[in-house]
């Protein structure tokens, strides 16, 4: 028995419309950058923030002022003004300019120090995790010891003995804060690797940098993302402290740790916008940073999508 023809011009339109791809996948590139200003409002205002306190960072010598360095021992303690909208400071320098010098600094090295430690987090946590064995045991116990020391002696036992400076400030932070979070990125590689797409491209002979850069390093990224995040935030508190006891970037170069230890401390009751501007812009962007993470964490996290 024949069957009958199909006339192509007799087919459905809604057949056809429902073979077109949806109209959402071809109306955003950034759909990530939607969710987060749809769901997550608090932390696109930290990431505004974020990008504002990068961007005077780094065009801080266009939009400051003055220089960061000006003396004009005439105008020496005054308190915010139109001319000085920070305040000057006992020499007479302008605390904004000298605040956005500090951008340039404070978060550079925050930045800074974050992608190193997350790179050596990567590395440590996905050789750790995906080999497992005798390496791991070995590393795991090594970052055990590690972690077991203090944070802030470190600090000070190393730049104390390299001396201080942003290079030496950036590598001390990335070493100490990327051992400690490779125990992050191993947990999500174990996970990982359990999964079937990784087993079969195991069967079919793939080789492990194949394996580790197609399937393992995309399915962990949401975690090393967050992790970042939180590292720049605690990286600028690091070199603030740090600062904060004469032990960071040293004079006359100014960052916000070093302004709250100077002339901030040392003015407090005389001129206390010298220790108030620094702070502030240090509390803003730390928090900025932290919601920012925050979000991205429930954005990347299924889990945790529903929650605002």
């Amino acid at each position: 028995m024949a069957h009958p023809s199909v006339d192509p011009r007799a087919v459905s339109p809604s057949l056809v419309t429902a073979q077109a791809p949806p109209a959402s996948r071809r109306r955003s590139r950034f759909p990530m950058m939607r969710r987060l200003f749809r769901d997550k409002p608090l932390g696109a205002a930290g990431a505004v923030i974020c990008a504002i306190f990068l961007f005077c960072g780094i065009f801080a010598g266009w939009l400051a002022p003055y220089g960061v360095n000006e003396i004009n021992m005439m105008a020496r303690l005054q308190p915010p003004s139109w001319a000085h909208l920070f305040g000057t400071d006992n020499l007479g320098r302008d605390i904004f300019s000298r605040c956005l010098y500090g951008a340039q600094l404070s978060v550079v090295i925050g930045l800074s120090a974050a992608t190193l430690a997350t790179l050596v987090s990567l590395v440590l946590g996905i050789l750790c995790g995906y080999l497992g064995g005798k390496l791991d045991l070995v590393v795991q116990r090594m970052v055990d010891a590690w972690m077991s020391f203090p944070d802030l002696i470190i600090l000070i036992v190393v730049v104390s003995v390299l001396g201080p400076g942003s290079w030496q400030i950036v590598c001390t932070l990335g070493l100490l804060l990327g051992i400690g979070g490779s125990r992050i990125v191993r947990g999500a590689v174990v996970s990982v690797r359990e999964n079937m797409y990784v087993h079969a491209a195991q069967s079919i002979g793939a080789s492990t940098s194949r394996i580790l850069w197609r399937h393992i390093l995309p399915n962990v990224l949401p975690p090393v993302i967050v992790l970042f995040t939180t590292r720049v935030g605690t990286a600028i508190l690091a070199e603030s402290g740090l600062s904060f006891l004469g032990l960071g970037v040293p004079p006359p170069a100014p960052t916000w740790g070093g302004m709250l230890s100077g002339d901030g401390r040392t003015f407090m009751f005389q001129g206390p916008w010298l220790a108030l501007a620094p702070g502030i812009c240090l509390t803003v962007v730390v928090y900025a940073i932290n919601v920012y993470g925050d979000a991205m964490r429930d954005l990347l996290d299924p889990r945790l999508r529903g929650g605002r």
